[in-house]
């Protein structure tokens, strides 16, 4: 499962072609599960979506620090 402060790369978004390859870091996870972040405007939707996690950060949920 994919948590705050993963970083992320999109291996394909249906419909969203020219997101291919884009990194970001997972700052929102909504109540539908889609993952908001760092790698532009679209919402990720895990099950239609293809993304990898490039590495894993533990974030502090209080203070924002990145552990």
């Amino acid at each position: 499962m994919y948590k705050i402060g993963d970083k992320i790369r999109i291996i394909s978004m249906k419909g969203e072609d020219h997101y291919n390859g884009r990194e970001g870091i997972i700052e929102y996870i909504d109540g539908l599960d889609q993952l908001h972040g760092t790698w532009g405007g679209l919402a990720i939707i895990p099950e239609e979506d293809l993304i990898e996690v490039i590495n894993s950060e533990v974030v502090d949920s209080v203070n924002g620090v990145r552990c």
